[in-house]
């Protein structure tokens, strides 16, 4: 049985200020956990799992101890989980530390204040289908710990490699590299050849790029519009810029 202490620290973990000073982050169900565990970019530290999880996965989870893997009773689950339908498997994972070095990325995706988790979480997702392995985020975006975008990211947190910077800052520590910002009013993304290497400057959800930064793109760039919508979701905007240009 789970501990009441136990439970407490778990429930903790939901807020930002308790994730920062432990260094760990929560995900759930069967899939994520999956890939956390099978990725070299995390560190488990714990999971708490219904048997029914414990049997199916009993390779994946045989060269881990006891005490790594824990099992416990569907009502357990219900206490700790952050879903509202818990689903199986809560995992405890240490938080991953990346550069900011452009080297091993030809192209980033640069995000301005994303505030929504379900958007980050997406955005996240939507860079691994593309290929893009390193995003860099405003300081003060969405925290991609936050367990909302853990489980809209659908896996792909464990495969992009997130870091948190002072845009302007690293936009100029990169002068070498150009950098594309989605705004309204650029160049037709589908008269653009295809990115080689760059940063994909995306905007916040209501405001869109801050005036500091657009004015350090090399390319302003714009989904042609057909119909009335006022913008597109930042995570949509950013699909089909990734899959027309990259």
């Amino acid at each position: 049985m789970l501990v009441k202490l136990k439970i407490k620290y778990i429930q903790s973990l939901g807020q930002k200020k308790f994730r920062d000073a432990e260094g760990v982050f929560i995900a759930e169900g069967p899939k994520i956990i999956k890939e956390l565990l099978a990725s070299e970019n995390t560190r488990l530290i714990n999971v708490f799992a219904v048997e029914e999880w414990m049997e199916t996965n009993r390779s994946l989870i045989k060269n881990f101890s006891s005490d790594d893997i824990v099992k416990i009773s569907d009502s357990e689950l219900e206490r700790i989980s952050f879903l509202q339908t818990p689903n199986q498997v809560l995992g405890i994972f240490a938080k991953p530390i990346f550069n900011a070095d452009f080297d091993d990325a030809k192209i980033m995706l640069l995000l301005d204040e994303i505030q929504d988790p379900g958007n980050m979480g997406t955005l996240i997702r939507t860079a691994d289908w593309f290929g893009i392995k390193k995003i860099i985020c405003s300081n003060n975006s969405a925290d991609v710990f936050n367990p909302k975008v853990v489980q809209s990211s659908m896996g792909s947190i464990a495969h992009v490699k997130i870091v948190y910077e002072d845009l302007r800052s690293f936009i100029h520590g990169h002068p070498e590299v150009p950098v594309y910002a989605t705004t309204l009013h650029g160049d037709d993304i589908f008269k653009i050849e295809k990115i080689k290497n760059g940063f994909i400057l995306i905007g916040n959800e209501s405001k869109g790029i801050c005036e500091e930064l657009l004015s350090l793109a090399t390319h302003q760039i714009t989904i042609p519009k057909s119909g009335d919508a006022e913008s597109l979701n930042a995570a949509v905007a950013a699909a089909i810029v990734m899959a027309v240009l990259v």
